[in-house]
């Protein structure tokens, strides 16, 4: 980790906020921070840990609370790795492309070189390719399985050879992994300390509003994500509505029957269109389309108030609409009009 690590940060003394100086001790009377003493519960900062948070998420994920770092969206952690490992204008990362754009932006507010490799044309990769894109000073390796916004799992076995083969980080974001019957890499963190796997409460979890992101990794990396954080990151109307969430994990299970339901019978639908040319292989709660004319047919859609994804001008994905899975009423509206183009 001390190779890895930034030297400032490896050596940064973190603040210390007032709630983590008495942390383990009953305290009933709050003297120390500052706070209003009037409009409870609202009054008090949060935990800044977390800690009855994480124990409640340690139970639904079968990941141990010391190893969970909880964040600000998925967005923290990914601009999180950049700050404690990459050092500005020195390092670089590599990374699948297509993918999520903000692993590209976080390299670019970090002025961290970005090292692109490109999807094969069954948007696949292999680990020899990724390994050769890297040099001494790549620090990160960034994997998003299922990807967005391809839709398809990446080779298991490839992630691991990555994984296995490199002496830096590995991020796998693994933020749609509720839709994909691949079995999820945050119970394999053990057997890879170099491993970090991003999670999210905005998908399945239906809790996108709430701004709740997860990483989890070995106790070392956690430590040094808690060092550089901010205070008070996950405000309190945030972790109580988490925790409420959490109460009942079956009813996700629920809605992401429904949603795998509504994704076949949507991808049948648009191969019967005129206008789609092809539907590409997807394990998450959207679909990636080839149309006739993308940029064309997104806008014909936005007049009609149905609002998709244009994807025309990323790479390997020219002329594709992003169809996300919502509701039978609204799928069935978007089908509607696309016959009527």
């Amino acid at each position: 980790m001390e190779k890895l690590c930034r030297p400032n940060i490896w050596s940064l003394a973190p603040y210390s906020s007032a709630r983590n100086e008495y942390a383990g001790r009953e305290a009933r009377v709050f003297l120390d921070a500052n706070e209003n003493p009037y409009n409870a519960p609202f009054n008090r900062y949060p935990d800044p840990l977390q800690l009855e948070l994480k124990e409640a998420i340690a139970k639904v994920k079968g990941v141990p609370a010391e190893n969970i770092f909880l964040g600000n969206g998925s967005d923290e952690p990914i601009d999180l790795v950049y700050r404690c490992f990459c050092q500005p204008g020195t390092d670089n990362v590599v990374a699948i492309e297509p993918t999520y754009g903000m692993y590209k932006v976080c390299a670019d507010i970090n002025d961290v070189e970005y090292r692109p490799v490109l999807l094969d044309e069954h948007y696949q990769i292999t680990a020899e390719r990724l390994l050769a894109a890297t040099d001494a000073r790549t620090k990160l390796i960034w994997i998003c399985s299922p990807n967005n916004p391809t839709g398809n799992n990446l080779d298991r076995e490839e992630i691991v050879k990555t994984i296995t083969g490199f002496e830096g980080l590995v991020i796998v974001d693994e933020a749609y992994s509720d839709f994909s019957a691949q079995p999820t890499l945050r119970s394999e963190l053990l057997k890879h300390p170099n491993l970090i796997v991003l999670n999210t409460m905005s998908k399945a979890w239906g809790c996108a509003a709430i701004r709740l992101g997860m990483a989890f990794a070995s106790q070392d990396i956690i430590a040094i994500f808690n060092k550089v954080k901010y205070p008070y990151n996950v405000n309190l109307l945030t972790q109580q509505q988490a925790l409420e969430a959490l109460k009942d994990p079956f009813e996700v299970d629920k809605w992401v029957k429904l949603l795998l339901e509504e994704r076949s019978r949507m991808i049948d639908a648009f191969r019967l269109l005129p206008i789609c040319v092809e539907v590409f292989p997807t394990d998450a709660n959207f679909f990636l389309a080839r149309m006739t004319d993308a940029k064309r047919i997104y806008d014909y859609l936005v007049d009609r108030g149905i609002i998709v994804r244009n994807r025309n001008r990323v790479q390997l994905c020219q002329n594709c609409l992003r169809i996300t899975i919502g509701t039978k009423t609204e799928n069935g509206e978007l089908i509607a009009a696309l016959r009527q183009y």
